[in-house]
């Protein structure tokens, strides 16, 4: 207890100072932000002689001479203390820990504390981890370093923050596995599928040429080089019937309608095309099937009618068809309406009345079911205006989109039976999730880093997304003495710890954000 007690006297001496400093600078005309920045210096000191005083008070982790394997084999306490660096919020600390093995250099089987205190396999604690990552799948790594770094103090590295990034993502696929279905209760009575895709800029392969400059591109040639990223989404929501005229007022002045449902339960997936266990993983088969499980496990017994919302391009058609079998397949909306501007600005100047007119009422006769009627217009009014060149060419691609998805464009039948017909939720996922992240200024990807980072962000936009720990089975650490970093193994602990029931002990374990920095390699930018 000495050293717990040495540490809360320590935090007691930092407060002591803050309350002198804040008496002392009463009277003196320092600015106030300079006070603010000086007492969240001493509030991280004294936070780090705090958390000093709570592992001083677990104790060392000596649960006896011997320890009992849960297969039965017994294990010596080593004699030799073995500390490990932990590094929190606050600061870097030392834990001193008793471990249990065959004898000192080889394997330990049992570290105690580390259960009780539930520590990463890393030096780094799960908030810290946890912090780390939300900053970095919002922005570069060198940012979120430079960040927490201007408010905790020590900067951790692009590399150590790419490694986390990198370790954290494994963890994904079991997370996602583990997510059960939601409760029927809370579901709508459509369930709405999603695809979409997005190029990521990637990393030059080793001895791969430099791109050329983008003003001697040949026809055909691109500047970066991208791997497609897949994104789905799935969601229910209660049909909602709507007329034309409310949904043009949304459309077209963005007024959202005070009545419309929230959809429930959204998920998102985003995969790239990668080798996994040897063997060619294709991001658009992956979520097409994650889609199929979705309609098996959320449209049950066929009683929900279910909606595949596109972009209309025949291969993401062609999929749907194969995985999911028998359903409503509406165009996005917010894929028709940028072609009737495009047609418009065509006949009248960008920005002008007569333009806005023109795309109103285009967009009511397809609202209405009359896409015919607005391929024959836009036809007869270019020949009749002698349109060439672009504009012609502009008219003739809309007119062919028009065509080729005439049958599936009955807004009238879809906007009576409550249909949704925009693919706003996956079209901001494949937003926010790759072009707001993997797109930005300079950056350039690896394959395993662009997909660590794609289940990150997928899963940290989530509105499910778990904030924080849990509580489990407390477990015991095997690790490796001979490599930093190692890998952990759990057991379960079968006998009594210092201050916890036998067989009732309780542990902090992390959430999906919480996973240990292990991996080696740089990644990413």
């Amino acid at each position: 207890m000495i050293a717990q007690e040495k540490a809360l006297l320590a935090a007691r001496e930092e407060y002591r100072k803050m309350e002198e400093y804040v008496m002392q600078t009463g009277s003196d005309a320092v600015p106030i932000h300079a006070v603010e920045g000086n007492l969240w210096k001493s509030a991280l000191r004294m936070g780090l002689y705090l958390l000093q005083a709570f592992v001083a008070a677990q104790g060392d982790g000596d649960v006896g001479a011997t320890f009992v394997l849960p297969e039965g084999r017994t294990v010596k306490r080593l004699e030799a203390t073995h500390p490990r660096r932990y590094v929190s919020i606050f600061g870097e600390l030392e834990i001193p820990r008793k471990v249990y093995g065959t004898r000192e250099g080889q394997k330990l089987e049992v570290v105690p504390l580390d259960a009780r205190l539930g520590l990463p396999e890393s030096a780094f604690s799960y908030l810290l981890q946890d912090w780390c990552q939300t900053l970095c799948v919002q922005g570069s790594f060198a940012e979120a370093s430079n960040t927490l770094g201007k408010i905790l103090g020590p900067r951790q590295s692009v590399r150590c923050l790419e490694h986390m990034n990198q370790s954290m993502s494994e963890e994904v696929e079991g997370f996602r596995e583990e997510q059960p279905a939601p409760p029927k209760e809370e579901e709508g009575e459509l369930l709405v599928v999603m695809a979409d895709h997005k190029g990521i800029p990637m990393r030059r392969a080793a001895g791969e040429p430099r791109p050329k400059d983008p003003k001697h591109l040949r026809k055909g040639e691109k500047k970066n080089r991208k791997r497609m990223a897949w994104g789905g989404a799935s969601y229910t929501i209660q049909a909602f019937p709507r007329t034309v005229a409310e949904v043009m007022e949304e459309v077209l002045r963005q007024e959202a309608h005070a009545r419309r449902p929230k959809p429930q339960h959204k998920r998102v997936r985003a995969e790239l095309t990668r080798e996994k266990e040897g063997r060619e993983v294709k991001g658009k088969e992956v979520v097409f099937g994650w889609l199929r499980k979705e309609k098996e496990q959320r449209a049950t017994e066929g009683k929900k009618q279910v909606v595949f919302l596109s972009d209309a391009e025949p291969s993401l058609e062609e999929l749907a068809r194969e995985e999911l079998g028998e359903f409503v397949s509406i165009p996005d909306l917010m894929h028709v309406t940028p072609r009737l501007w495009e047609a418009a600005h065509c006949f009248h100047a960008e920005g002008s009345d007569v333009a806005s007119a023109f795309v109103e009422k285009q967009l009511e006769k397809v609202l209405s079911g009359k896409t015919e009627y607005v391929i024959r217009g836009l036809r007869q009014s270019a020949t009749k205006q002698g349109l060439r060149g672009n504009k012609a060419k502009t008219i003739a691609q809309v007119t062919q989109y028009c065509e080729k998805n005439e049958h599936r464009m009955r807004y009238d039948e879809y906007l009576a039976a409550g249909y949704p017909i925009g693919t706003g939720p996956v079209e901001g996922a494949c937003r926010n999730v790759v072009k707001d992240r993997f797109e930005q200024t300079g950056m350039r990807w690896s394959l395993p880093g662009a997909q660590a980072m794609l289940q990150l962000r997928r899963t940290q936009q989530s509105p499910k997304r778990p904030i924080s720990m849990t509580t489990g089975t407390l477990t015991a650490t095997t690790v490796s003495t001979t490599k930093p970093n190692a890998s952990i193994r759990t057991v379960k602990l079968s006998q009594t710890l210092a201050g916890t029931e036998k067989g009732s002990g309780k542990r902090v374990t992390p959430n999906l954000f919480d996973c240990p920095e292990v991996v080696p390699g740089r990644q990413n930018k």
